[in-house]
């Protein structure tokens, strides 16, 4: 991307502030590190085989997870390739689609969208339930040429009648999104990575998460925020190792039936 092109990013006056506020909050969190090695200790310990868990549950259902996430992937490669920039790659979305499938969530907000694979994976799901929303909250990248038309570009105009995706950062878009829902069933984190993002994103749903909500986040071996959250909860947890990374899951997805 040109320097031209990255200064008109910067300086597009609605979201400008929103990348200042960005920039400030990761330097601050710079300053203050966590030491994290309590914390991938108690994730080695705790860490269970997604497959297992899930086959346990619903093995009819796991396979048609696999089928599934096999054409994603072929969908994926297909409009990626197409495509002269690199974007983010997918999450467990074997992971988010079976247990959309299997809670059957009246109401989804994830935070982190990128070319959309998580974002595909619970439309899908959705679909299949015939029943559920999906809000979505991103950021574009600033250093992209009309980075907005990136986002999601994943999911097909046909699966997006159950999609309400917000653009303006986390901090932003999470006080809009609560505006709108009576309640969260089901919560994925995978945007701001830092404890400080993650903190922050709790307290402004955890007033909107149902008594029986599922909260699931990424990267979790990042810093110990997933840990204390675990371990200051009463409700049950899972940590799962996908790709070399660890993914937390807080809730029961069996009362969520």
């Amino acid at each position: 991307m040109s320097l031209r092109n990255i200064i008109k990013q910067l300086l597009n006056v609605k979201r400008f502030p929103i990348l200042l506020g960005k920039i400030k909050t990761r330097l601050g969190d710079a300053i203050n590190p966590r030491d994290n090695k309590k914390n991938l200790n108690w994730l080695a310990e705790q860490k269970q085989d997604f497959a297992e868990y899930a086959k346990s549950l619903d093995a009819e259902l796991w396979d048609e997870s696999l089928a599934y996430a096999k054409q994603l992937e072929e969908h994926a490669n297909d409009v990626l390739s197409k495509l002269d920039v690199t974007l983010g790659g997918g999450g467990f979305y074997p992971l988010i689609y079976f247990v959309t499938r299997y809670m059957k969530p009246n109401t989804i907000v994830e935070t982190g969208v990128a070319a959309g694979y998580s974002s595909h994976a619970f439309l899908s799901a959705l679909e299949k339930n015939q029943n559920g929303e999906l809000f979505s909250s991103d950021f574009p990248y600033f250093r992209l040429e009309n980075p907005e038309r990136y986002i999601g570009i994943l999911v097909p105009e046909s699966l997006k009648s159950r999609w309400n995706l917000f653009i303006d950062g986390d901090a932003k878009n999470l006080p809009e999104i609560t505006k709108r829902i009576e309640q969260v069933d089901l919560f994925h984190y995978d945007s701001d990575k830092r404890y400080a993002g993650r903190q922050q994103a709790m307290d402004m749903l955890r007033p909107k998460l149902a008594a029986n909500a599922v909260v699931i986040m990424d990267d979790i071996n990042d810093n110990s925020f997933f840990m204390e959250l675990c371990l200051s909860s009463q409700q049950p947890f899972r940590i799962f190792e996908f790709g070399g990374k660890y993914i937390g899951m807080l809730g029961d997805i069996h009362s969520a039936n």
